[in-house]
């Protein structure tokens, strides 16, 4: 399927989770993050704002137990600049820095920004991912872009769904994720 095709199919799907459904698979998905991953050489964890009346990923719940039990490690968070059509990042010092966007985004309204070569796992949206660490995403090419200049970082794709799919139409600018976090477990791509 293409990626425009896949990005309906997997909106779609996300939509019909029941509440109790989506509940369960994002706190699964949290169990599955903090038993997966190693976090103890970690300093800088990049991740997304969830919308979660889309029903993304509920990143809060890892966002939450990461300041309680991890002190040593700092959250970066994105803004979209669209008048330069990249991501800018922000150090997360707490709702009072959040104001939602045009797309109904939380966004740092300000902070001090993060520079890229300090984040060691940067968190990433997606719908749907291959077999090779490919993603479908919303189509906007932010995270190809912003990736490309973390290249110290850890790219882990964040997905409800544990299926990998077929994505045909790929290009060059698509960067391939790392490792893909789902509620069954951690995917690792070479």
């Amino acid at each position: 399927m293409t990626k425009q095709e896949l990005r309906k199919l997997y909106l779609q799907k996300r939509k019909e989770l029941s509440e109790a459904e989506y509940l369960a698979l994002n706190h699964r998905l949290t169990e599955v993050f903090f038993s997966s991953i190693d976090l103890s050489f970690i300093k800088v964890l990049h991740t997304f704002i969830p919308v979660v009346e889309k029903r993304e990923p509920d990143t809060w719940l890892i966002i939450d137990r990461i300041r309680r039990e991890f002190p040593h490690i700092r959250l970066s968070i994105p803004r979209v600049n669209t008048k330069t059509d990249q991501l800018e990042n922000f150090y997360f010092e707490g709702l009072h820095q959040l104001k939602k966007n045009s797309w109904g985004i939380l966004e740092p309204e300000q902070g001090i920004p993060t520079p890229p070569e300090k984040i060691d796992i940067v968190l990433v949206p997606l719908l749907a991912f291959d077999k090779s660490g490919n993603r479908v995403g919303y189509g906007k090419g932010y995270y190809d872009r912003f990736l490309a200049t973390c290249t110290q970082a850890r790219s882990v794709g964040v997905s409800l769904f544990s299926e990998p799919v077929i994505i045909e139409g790929l290009h060059e600018a698509d960067k391939p994720l790392d490792h893909v976090l789902t509620p069954q477990g951690i995917v690792t791509f070479d």
